[in-house]
């Protein structure tokens, strides 16, 4: 780890396994899409989150909106299931939201800047530290990754899709790659490239550019699985990166 890297994952344990990781892919359970369809191909939450695990995910994302057919009781059971620090992807907005995802247990919560006021992100952002839980950032565009308070210690993650359309349609992940330089140089520890990843050449080239960490979904569930063709890929770009 690099001098910023140490700062920045000093008080975080989201960060810090990351950042320690051969294989920096930060694996989701969702229960669906937002069109309906079933991710989970039969298996229960804690079954996916073993299966994370035996992949060495060194966090576990658990999608709690509405949206996607999450709920509290999802949180409740990937938390009992891992002792992975856990980030909760969900729409917040309020503090009250933030003081329950720390009760929940989680470590990481998603914070959406496409959907929040500059003033409003400021505040959640230090709601959520005073908590001790990690901001992770979504951005989406250069302003938006400006606007982020206290940078070096959140997570910035690019979307690579677009949150105002549900995540629907093709995912853009020139995005990633022309923002990288951007969010690097704010100072964030662990620069993220999320979702729309659906190849393990998608992945490396990512983590080549310099991200320090991937999220990922039901692309891992698919083709090769989880030891297959992403876990060479990943780990190989990794280094080449270092």
């Amino acid at each position: 780890m690099t001098d910023r890297d140490l700062v920045g994952s000093a008080h975080s344990p989201f960060i810090a396994a990351v950042l320690r990781s051969e294989t920096p892919l930060i694996m989701e359970v969702k229960r669906r899409s937002a069109t309906g369809a079933d991710l989970t191909g039969g298996r229960s939450p804690s079954e996916l989150v073993r299966l994370f695990e035996a992949a060495d995910a060194p966090c576990i994302s658990v999608v709690s909106g509405r949206w996607f057919g999450g709920d509290a009781a999802l949180v409740d059971e990937v938390v009992r299931t891992t002792s992975r620090p856990v980030l909760q992807k969900d729409f917040f907005m309020r503090r009250e939201q933030l003081v329950a995802a720390h009760r929940a247990g989680v470590s990481a919560v998603l914070l959406t800047a496409q959907l929040l006021h500059r003033d409003s992100l400021k505040a959640l952002v230090n709601h959520a530290l005073d908590l001790g839980l990690t901001p992770f950032v979504e951005v989406v565009t250069l302003q938006e990754i400006h606007d982020v308070p206290r940078a070096e210690s959140c997570v910035i993650a690019v979307n690579n899709r677009d949150i105002r359309n549900k995540e629907q349609g093709p995912s853009n992940l020139d995005r990633s790659h022309d923002l990288f330089g951007a969010v690097r140089d704010t100072g964030t520890p662990l620069p993220v490239s999320a979702s729309g990843i659906d190849s393990a050449e998608a992945a490396a080239a990512l983590l080549a550019v310099g991200y320090r960490g991937l999220l990922v979904g039901t692309a891992l569930l698919a083709g090769e699985g989880l030891h297959g063709r992403w876990g060479s890929a990943v780990t190989g770009a990794r280094g080449n990166a270092s």
